[in-house]
């Protein structure tokens, strides 16, 4: 057995069996330890990290400036702890891309391109170690019967990555399948391998249970988790209702793994291998920006680094009784916050995708996809299609446009005009943004 086996196992073992706490204040005093050793560790290696925190003792760490990905990528070089500079990082991460071959190192590390939604694209770096330790942790987190049970996974991603094909191991297999290839070829390929677990962006998942509804797609899953985008409520009640099974969730960026959901189908932060802190938005919704600590990874250190991410957090603990903060949704991007005007005053009200999201669903049962983008302050373009029950669009339009005219009143502002176009989005390399704006405060 290699070390990199070995490794796996002690991050699988740790992480299913031997990390408890008997109540959260027990976690927190635990990762302030690990906090504070890690600190130790990038202040020594990382030169941008050391100017930044110039004259704050490790133990102020919560003091220390926050950082975001356009900072991170400008100071990319001076950031990570290997020596690799921004420019051959992303040489190779961009030929990659245009190749299909993710196989190629940099120094011996993983180089990874995130999808750029923000319009901003962000390198990762990850070394053999903290790769063994990622698997370790994604295998004890979502494989249902464990390292013991035989599993075929297939994983539909816009790019694959050493990091990904690391799953593959002992009596698990793997298969990547490229969202960039025809939907045919996915099915023919589905059909033959038989994946027991399936992982993919909630669109696709949705696609592929559209496809086996039709007859053209034969096996079905044990599990389905959700990866890359928002899984919406219309997406998850068609594909758990298909299947008689839970959907589950991987929270998963370029900044680390930082969620996934338990046996009860909630998502828990993983903060057994980083710390989160809550910038509240919202603070009466319980909405909150993250800002991640992770106290594991040091080839390219995460440290008070502020996601462009929406999360909610649940009312309550979640039934399994883990001390992990427990999410209700993760609703979308900061940057897809809807804004409208207030009716007396010269500013601006935020309408939260949620809130939108669940006036389109809840206008008619029969609303089989939609979207909505802000294209202007006070223009929303809705996209939807209808199932073929036959209900008039006319009637839908009507009853979606006040709903949301309720919502704008309660919160003192004024409705936006409403323009209703066909809904022609198709799953692949693109995310899906349910709700999204595209205009600029």
């Amino acid at each position: 057995m290699n070390s990199d086996t070995l490794r796996i196992l002690y991050h699988y073992m740790l992480t299913r069996h031997l990390h408890r706490w008997p109540d959260r204040e027990a976690l927190e005093r635990w990762q302030e330890r690990r906090i504070i050793r890690q600190i130790r560790r990038v202040r020594e290696s990382s030169p941008f990290y050391r100017d930044l925190w110039k004259g704050l003792p490790d133990e102020a760490w919560r003091q220390f400036p926050i950082i975001d990905k356009p900072i991170m990528m400008e100071h990319f070089d001076e950031l990570n702890t290997v020596g690799i500079r921004g420019d051959e990082a992303m040489e190779l991460a961009l030929r990659a891309e245009q190749t299909r071959d993710f196989e190629p190192l940099l120094h011996g590390v993983t180089v990874g391109l995130s999808s750029g939604t923000s319009g901003n694209r962000g390198l990762f770096l990850v070394s053999p170690q903290e790769q063994s330790a990622w698997t370790g942790t994604v295998l004890a987190k979502l494989l249902p019967g464990g390292l013991k049970r035989e599993a075929r996974i297939a994983f539909f991603l816009r790019a694959n990555s050493n990091l990904y094909e690391s799953v593959r191991k002992g009596r698990l297999q793997f298969r990547y399948f490229d969202l960039i290839r025809p939907l045919d070829e996915h099915l023919q390929q589905m059909n033959e391998y038989r994946p027991t677990i399936w992982v993919a962006p909630a669109s696709m998942l949705r696609l592929l249970v559209e496809e086996y509804a039709a007859g053209r797609l034969k096996v079905q899953p044990q599990r389905m988790i959700a990866v890359a985008e928002v899984l919406d409520p219309l997406d998850q009640q068609y594909i758990e209702q298909a299947f008689a099974q839970k959907v589950h969730q991987v929270y998963q960026c370029t900044e680390g793994f930082l969620g996934a959901t338990c046996a009860h189908g909630t998502i828990h932060l993983n903060e057994d291998i980083v710390c989160i802190e809550k910038e509240y938005i919202d603070p009466d919704s319980r909405r909150f920006m993250p800002i991640i600590t992770d106290f594991s990874r040091t080839t390219q250190p995460i440290i008070r680094y502020r996601l462009n991410d929406i999360l909610t957090e649940a009312a309550g603990p979640c039934a399994c009784g883990s001390p992990l903060t427990a999410i209700e949704r993760i609703e979308g991007r900061y940057d897809d916050i809807l804004y409208i005007r207030h009716q007396q005053q010269s500013k601006r009200i935020p309408l939260f995708p949620d809130l939108v999201t669940r006036a389109i669903i809840t206008a008619s049962p029969h609303i089989s996809h939609y979207r909505v983008i802000q294209q202007t302050e006070d223009l929303l373009e809705i996209a939807y299609r209808l199932d073929d029950t036959g209900e008039a669009s006319a009637l839908v339009e009507q009853e979606i446009h006040s709903r949301i005219e309720t919502i704008c009143k309660g919160l003192n502002s004024i409705p936006p005009r409403i323009c209703f176009t066909a809904y022609d989005f198709t799953p692949g390399p693109v995310k899906l943004r349910r709700v999204e704006r595209r205009w600029s405060l």
